[in-house]
């Protein structure tokens, strides 16, 4: 399709309106719990208030005997049915070689429980009151046994075990780097800096909580799930293994995501027991989760604490890096949990700048709370927040200018492409461009004037600045999409990744518009059903990067193919045919055939391509986002009152969806600085903020305004679109630039040194906290 073409205007590079919309903010979208199957019974979790315990006994006869109540299962049942283990981190290590230790986790406790909030029966009912009503009449005995809630208690000498075979509570470790060369550097540096870090547990709160309706036909030996997933097909895979099935034998179906951030993209616990039950009792059974439910048990975020360090020479370039860093992953590890803090963050620790050496050691921890998972950005937000506290506090120690002491540092694009201390390869990047427009957009050289306005008001002002990159892709490159033009005048595509809010499905759109030269609304996406097509899913911002480059590549194998089938009816050779918004005419005569006309002639009346394509590696997303922030010290609030960055996501397919993912991002980047935390109770492992009424959420109002740029003019080399992944970028650089400004406020109010020493999130009461001991010490 020409530049110039009349759909032009709803293909890539324009900020057309999602597709999606109209049917989500109209109240006809069709999430989980919006479907009901006839027949079909409800199921409700009976959930351990220990955080751990022998199981002693389970007495289920009351309530198997109330009414309504159809079934009661516990972990022995299902371990006697023969329900395997979920799986674990296979792939990782403990110090002394010995695999990652871990207790195996059951779709129900069996004989010992963990984390407050684990499951020890379901009860399955004829309705939700019944169900309910039954769950409240299960009797559990327990013979409560001491429970390490935290990182520093879990690490104390003689700490009780989560597991006996995971000595000191370690369940994996692994090291990166060359540690002699970083001990010759450390020596050598004119000035060392060294920060303790807190990176805080967040829970992932999307709007739709977790949800299942499982379906069985028994006389196909046929399961389907209808669940709310980012990833359809680990979700068929992992539920056929658990339950002992031939894959082929499960069906996941995935409507209308409100939300994932990441946490939906495994299988729980409580998605195979649903499905145990219906293939059981071979009846429909629902369960949707309830929100106190998911804080309990459903996966949470970050949670590790980390000893930092940089080595610089007398001019400020860094020498070497060192990192120790301690993850909480909860009493079950998982393997993404695991693989996101002792490897995938460490990717990009060093982030922008080319430091050579580097000596880090991550450490997975086993406790008594919920097991850590995916949350946006997902190792990479806890490694740039490291990176960049670290900037600012060496330039604060070498009395430079922030921005000046990263710059010094910076990869420069004559480097490219660029492979970090971690073997990790950059295709493109021009760092020092990209943090130069941001000064300039946040007017950085004004700010001093700012600062005194504020000081005149009694405000206490700072600013901060964050120049990272970040690692997409989720490490699976490869795609399958389907595409089929049908007589009906509609082209419809299919892939495996799947939407759950980021507006993916108009981006897609875009791109076959660009392929095809048909109206936008001719187009139809569609994902969500492993009976289709089975593919990685969407998770570590790889569904444009791998999807859309995909769906590029499938609609032009699909043009091609309707080429060899126009020139067959138009009686010419292919090379004689132009492709004009969606007819093929032979070039020089007014002799032409509509694609959708030609589909028609074919059999079945349609023209299908079943398209599998590759991306050649990660793409490397960058930006530089700055903050100023002011601080009330009566009071330690802290209110940002700009927020300016400029984003590298390579080509902006949609510019209108990606300012949007960039803005919301940074919301919870902001979240994480400001408000949020899990807080677990010390001695028994409670979880204290079980709710929204004690998990502080950001407002809507928690930044004053945005203005972000995105630079277009660094093509990822990686993917045939050129395009970076975007979903996690603002989260990333978020943090940092909120936590650097709050910091410089600080400092700038004379606490110095003790200004770096605060940990988020940065509450009104910490902050007043450290202002009040600068004033008694």
């Amino acid at each position: 399709m020409t530049a110039d073409s009349h759909y032009g205007r709803f293909g890539s590079g324009h900020a057309v309106r999602r597709i999606e919309d109209p049917t989500l903010v109209s109240g006809t979208g069709v999430f989980v719990d919006d479907v009901s199957a006839p027949g079909q019974l409800h199921a409700c979790f009976v959930r351990t208030p220990i955080a751990h315990a022998r199981l002693k006994s389970i007495d289920t006869e009351q309530a198997l005997a109330m009414p309504g109540v159809i079934a009661i299962y516990t972990g022995a049942d299902l371990l006697d049915a023969g329900v395997d283990k979920l799986p674990g981190p296979d792939a990782f290590k403990r110090a002394d070689g010995s695999p990652a230790a871990t207790p195996p986790r059951r779709a129900l406790a069996v004989e010992t429980v963990r984390f407050v909030g684990e499951a020890v029966a379901v009860v399955v009912a004829e309705s939700l009151d019944a169900a309910r009503a039954a769950r409240d009449a299960v009797l559990v005995d327990y013979e409560e046994l001491p429970a390490v809630a935290s990182i520093a208690a879990a690490t104390a000498e003689g700490a009780p075990l989560v597991w006996p075979d995971a000595p000191g509570n370690v369940c994996a470790q692994l090291r990166h780097g060359d540690a002699a060369a970083a001990d010759k550097a450390f020596a050598e540096a004119a000035e060392v800096v060294t920060l303790e870090l807190v990176n805080q547990r967040l829970a992932a709160c999307p709007m739709e909580p977790r949800a299942l309706l499982a379906t069985y036909e028994a006389e196909q030996d046929r399961l389907t799930l209808r669940m709310t997933s980012q990833m359809p097909g680990g979700a068929r895979g992992t539920v056929a293994k658990v339950l002992g099935m031939p894959v082929e034998k499960v069906r996941v179906l995935v409507g209308d995501v409100g939300g994932g951030f990441g946490m939906k993209t495994g299988l729980y616990p409580e998605d195979a027991t649903i499905a145990y039950c219906a293939r059981t009792l071979k009846r429909p059974v629902k369960w949707c989760s309830e929100r106190t439910e998911e804080f309990l048990a459903t996966a949470h975020g970050r949670d590790i604490v980390s000893r930092a360090s940089l080595a610089l020479d007398a001019e400020g370039r860094v020498l070497a890096m060192r990192i120790r860093s301690l993850a909480n992953v909860g009493a079950y590890a998982s393997s993404t949990g695991v693989a996101i803090q002792l490897r995938i963050g460490p990717w990009v620790a060093t982030s922008i700048y080319d430091i050579p050496v580097i000596d880090f050691d991550f450490t997975a921890i086993l406790t008594n709370v919920v097991t850590t998972g995916a949350y946006r950005g997902a190792g990479r937000p806890e490694a740039i927040y490291i990176c960049e506290r670290l900037m600012d506090a060496a330039a604060r120690r070498l009395r430079m200018d922030p921005a000046q002491l990263r710059a010094r540092n910076m990869i420069r694009p004559e480097q490219m492409p660029y492979r970090n201390a971690m073997g990790q390869t950059y295709d493109s990047g021009n760092f020092a461009s990209i943090q130069a427009q941001a000064l300039q957009l946040a007017d950085w050289d004004g700010f001093e004037a700012r600062a005194a306005e504020s000081a005149a008001r009694g405000k206490l002002r700072g600013r901060g600045i964050a120049s990272f990159l970040e690692w997409t892709g989720g490490n699976q490159f490869e795609e399958r999409v389907t595409v089929t033009v049908s007589a009906d005048g509609f082209i419809e595509i299919f892939s495996a990744t799947q939407a759950m809010g980021q507006g993916i499905a108009t981006t897609y759109a875009q791109l076959a518009v660009d392929v095809f030269g048909v109206p936008i609304d001719r187009i139809r996406i569609v994902q969500g059903d492993t009976d289709r097509g089975v593919g990685f899913g969407s998770a570590g911002s790889r569904s444009l990067f791998t999807g859309g480059s995909a769906v590029k590549v499938a609609s032009g194998r699909t043009v091609d193919r309707a080429r060899e089938l126009a020139s067959e009816e138009l009686e010419v050779d292919a090379s004689d045919l132009e492709y004009v918004e969606g007819s093929f005419r032979i070039i020089g005569t007014d002799r032409s055939i509509d694609l959708f006309e030609l589909a028609g002639r074919q059999d079945q009346r349609r023209i299908h391509i079943d398209s599998t394509s590759s991306v050649d590696a990660a793409s490397w997303p960058n930006g530089c986002h700055i903050c100023e922030v002011e601080i009330d010290p009566d009071t330690g609030t802290v209110e940002v009152l700009e927020y300016a960055s400029v984003n590298d996501v390579g080509r902006a397919v949609n510019p209108m969806i990606v300012r949007g993912q960039l803005d919301g991002g940074a919301v919870q980047g902001i979240g994480q600085a400001l408000t949020e935390q899990v807080i677990y109770e010390a001695d028994s492992g409670q979880l204290v903020t079980a709710s929204f009424l004690d998990y502080a959420l950001p407002r809507a109002g928690i930044v004053r305004r945005f203005r972000t740029e995105l630079d277009q003019s660094i093509p990822c080399k990686t993917n045939p679109l050129g395009v970076k992944g975007v979903g996690e970028l603002g989260t990333i650089g978020a943090t940092p630039a909120v936590v650097n400004a709050v910091v410089d406020a600080l400092d700038r109010a004379g606490l110095g040194e003790r200004a770096q020493e605060i940990q988020m999130p940065l509450t009104p009461e910490r902050i007043w906290s450290a202002l009040q001991a600068r004033a008694s010490g």
